[in-house]
């Protein structure tokens, strides 16, 4: 049996007053996520386990079975490797945001949406004015890029920007955890305030500001650590023989790096409401002709949330169940080889909050034969009555994998 993990980033969320009490997922016109919740079985995933913050990076790792006590590491190293900067001993990287900043506020996260062209010459800017043998900066995807300290001590608190929107900024910058880094942090927060003061004249801000739109004009260096110790899931998961993993994301491309997984590459898919669905669910259909699994991974719902859109979220909602769940399950429901399909958020980000919680996310999971579970739609209420309950760890992956 193939196996096919469709992951929805940030679609889960809390109820809305605007949608009669009802949640995105309750509330959405979802006929195909509910049809397999129907033929399948459900429940709730514990994807942030106890102790961590709840990241993109922590949440898909948890759904891929990872122990995250052993193998964290941050989110930088993990877009090091999707950009194929190979970490050396001793180096630190982190995630580098371009962000927006107006006065004293964080006003986004994500620098308007600025694209990646734009983007790649203010990050080669940096990279001439601020680096040096021991700061590097590297091209990341629009507003997503690296930097890597040689030396750094990763022992620093950093706020992730999509958590403080509209606050204040400098009571957020980077603080040491110990006196020995110390250092890292007055050299980060350095590197934040020179960006300041280099960036609001570049031509590409500039220009920017000109058309009415945010400028990239600070960077915000988090989540830093060091070379993780991954194995990949073919020594996880037996069935996994050759696997792939589709996604606009760096961070999801490096996780899927380190477990052994090709990255496939999808024309015009932007990580936003705007993405190449149709590209994304064909390529993953041609994937499963020859893979043993596949991992489609599709941001829209997340930045919607990030950005309090209500309305937005929902066509995102609907859009990947009308454009990825519906082709990709009509395509695969009468091959000879079935295929078990999967269909979850990392974790929720709701649109009144702007930012990312913990709380368990539902999930189903389908594929010919399995007896369902009574459940008929799919949603964070529906699944609470699941005949999983609620599991965490790597249960899911081992429950999913075992078919």
């Amino acid at each position: 049996m193939k196996h096919l993990i469709i992951l929805g980033d940030g679609m889960a969320d809390w109820a809305v007053p605007s949608l009669n009490g009802k949640t995105l997922l309750q509330y959405a016109k979802t006929p195909y996520m509910d049809h397999l919740a129907a033929m399948g079985k459900t429940g709730l995933l514990k994807t942030v386990p106890d102790g961590f913050h709840p990241g993109s990076e922590v949440a898909n790792m948890s759904v891929l079975g990872y122990d995250l006590s052993q193998v964290y590491e941050g989110r930088g190293v993990l877009e090091a490797a999707s950009i194929g900067v190979d970490l050396q001993p001793g180096d630190m990287a982190m995630r580098c945001n371009l962000v927006s900043v107006e006065g004293d506020l964080l006003k986004n996260h994500s620098a308007g949406h600025i694209s990646t062209a734009e983007a790649d010459e203010l990050i080669r800017f940096l990279q001439e004015k601020l680096g040096s043998d021991c700061v590097n900066f590297y091209t990341g995807v629009q507003y997503r890029h690296l930097l890597v300290i040689k030396g750094g001590n990763k022992n620093l608190a950093c706020v992730p920007p999509h958590d403080i929107p509209l606050q204040p900024f400098r009571p957020n910058m980077i603080r040491a955890l110990s006196a020995e880094a110390q250092a890292t942090a007055d050299l980060l927060n350095e590197l934040i305030e020179k960006s300041q003061q280099l960036l609001p004249s570049h031509p590409v801000n500039r220009k920017r500001q000109a058309e009415g739109k945010d400028p990239a004009n600070s960077i915000w260096p988090w989540s830093p650590g060091y070379r993780p110790r991954m194995k990949m899931l073919s020594e996880m998961y037996p069935a996994v023989q050759k696997g792939s993993v589709i996604t606009a994301v760096d961070l999801i491309r490096g996780i899927g790096y380190y477990a052994g997984l090709r990255c496939i590459e999808v024309e015009g898919a932007t990580g936003l409401y705007d993405t190449n669905y149709e590209g994304k669910a064909k390529a993953a259909i041609d994937a499963l002709r020859t893979d043993d699994f596949v991992y489609l991974h599709v941001e829209a719902s997340d930045e919607a949330g990030h950005e309090g859109n209500v309305d937005l979220k929902l066509k995102t909602i609907e859009n990947l169940d009308r454009r990825i769940v519906k082709p990709v399950y009509e395509a695969v429901k009468d091959w000879d080889e079935p295929v078990a399909i999967a269909v979850l958020p990392d974790h929720p980000t709701p649109c009144e909050l702007r930012t990312h919680t913990a709380e368990p996310v539902p999930f189903l999971i389908y594929y010919p034969g399995i007896v369902p579970d009574g459940v008929q739609t799919f949603d964070e209420i529906s699944c609470r009555q699941g005949s999983y309950r609620l599991l965490e760890k790597n249960e899911f992956m081992n429950e999913f994998m075992q078919q």
